[in-house]
Parts: C-alpha cells; structure tokens; sequence
C-alpha cells in the first residue's frame, strides 16, 4: 500500500539526528523544517489522532472480532497517550506547531480512503492490518531515530520514550493478526 504518510515518517527516521532537520512532508531537500520541542509535539499528537481514527474503522468494519478489538485497543491506547501529550504540552506551555504542508493529514485522508473503499471481509481486514503494521514501523523508526535525539525538554522526552515500546506492542499485534487471516 502506498501512502504518503508512511513515506513522510520513514523520512523522519531517515533524517540525521545531528542535525535536528527532518524533510519536509513533501520530501523535498528544498522544503525542510526545523525540529524543535513544539514541532515534535504536533507531530506527536497528529500521529496518535490518526491512529484513532484509523483504529475506529478497524473497530467497526473489521470481519472478525480480533481485528475489531485491535481497532478498539488502537483508539484507547492512542487516545490516553495522545491526551498524555496534550497534558504535558499545557503545563510546559508548550503551543503545538505542526510542520509546514501538513502532508500528513492529506497522507492521513488518503489512506483513510483506501481503508473505507477496501472490501469486507478479510479484504478489509489485510488492508487494514498492513496499513497499522506499515505506519506503526515508521513511527517506531522516526520516534527512535530522528525525534527522540531531538527533544530538547526532559519530561517530553520522558514521555515519548514511555510511550515508545506501545508502538511497537501494536506492531507485533498487528503482525500476529495479519499472520492469522487469509490473503
């Protein structure tokens, strides 16, 4: 499945570290924005809102009950950390500052299109599974390999590297799920 959003974060995990520079969401070297603690949160927070919105179509159009309650354990768990965030991001005073373009949430439509025009049944349930599997990847590979490194604020950080092995829980979840349904 080919989705902007993926290809976006996997550019994160790609941008060095050093730097504090990620590509844009366009993936330009032209475009590029500066990854400071603000920026980070909106990434952050934007990445949790989708998985919640991708996690309630899993819990409504899944064939089967174990990819239904994979969607609805997406959407609680994404939701208490998306509201950690916000919290933390309250009492820092912290305003957060999506990236230019904000190709993420055109990335996030698209894929949410796919998703809603998958068919039923197990049709859905691989496009879906694959889809949670993909973006939970990129996000453990930007979270660890460009967005950590550059948090600035201790309590920031400490949040997203507690939160961070989630991710990779809903990963292997979702590996397990794809592993057990027909292609």
């Amino acid at each position: 499945m080919s989705l902007i959003l993926i290809s976006t974060l996997a550019a994160l995990a790609a941008a060095p570290a050093p730097a504090r520079v990620i590509p844009a969401p366009a993936a330009t070297d032209a475009l590029r924005v500066a990854l400071d603690d603000a920026t980070i949160v909106a990434i952050y927070d934007g990445a949790n809102t989708d998985d919640i919105e991708t996690g309630k179509l899993g819990a409504t159009k899944g064939s089967t009950q174990a990819v239904r309650d994979y969607g609805a354990m997406l959407v609680k768990a994404h939701t208490d950390a998306r509201q950690q965030g916000r919290d933390l991001a309250k009492k820092l005073g912290v305003t957060p500052t999506p990236p230019a373009g904000r190709a993420s949430a055109e990335a996030h439509a698209a894929a949410m299109k796919t998703l809603r025009a998958a068919a039923h049944g197990v049709g859905f349930d691989h496009a879906f599974l694959e889809h949670e599997i993909a973006y939970h990847k990129a996000v453990i590979a930007a979270v660890t390999g460009t967005l950590l490194p550059a948090i600035q604020n201790a309590e920031l950080k400490a949040l997203v590297d507690r939160v961070a092995p989630v991710f990779v829980q809903h990963e292997k979840a979702g590996e397990t799920l794809l592993a057990g349904i027909g292609k």
